[in-house]
């Protein structure tokens, strides 16, 4: 259990770092949000835990596919967000990154990518 409670509160850690990093510069809180930090970390708890060598490859290999229908989203929001607020912003996003994904995974599948 206290493994758990310090994989928690190493991992809240770094978002609140990033979120204070934010407040003060909107450039380097963007530079560290966008840095793998929470793959690192948990490739390196996978690793710590003993988990196959196979298991840490997937989640390499699944999280560079699942990251591209992230990005139209960092393009979207700002763009939206001083036209119809923030609330409605998200929201569109989120639903266009949902359809961004299910168009990767069907792209993919042509190429024997399973992502779902």
């Amino acid at each position: 259990m206290t493994w758990i409670i310090t994989k928690y509160a190493i991992t809240a850690a770094m978002v609140v770092l990033i979120s204070e990093m934010a407040k003060r510069s909107d450039k380097l809180g963007s530079l560290i949000a966008a840095l793998p930090l929470v793959t690192v970390l948990t490739l390196i708890w996978l690793y710590v835990e003993q988990q196959p060598s196979s298991k840490i490859a997937n989640h390499a290999w699944y999280t560079f596919w699942y990251v591209l229908p992230t990005l139209p989203m960092f393009l979207i929001f700002p763009y939206l967000m001083v036209r119809v607020g923030f609330w409605p912003s998200l929201v569109i996003s989120c639903v266009i990154t949902v359809l961004c994904f299910v168009s990767l995974a069907f792209v993919m599948k042509q190429f024997d990518i399973e992502l779902f």
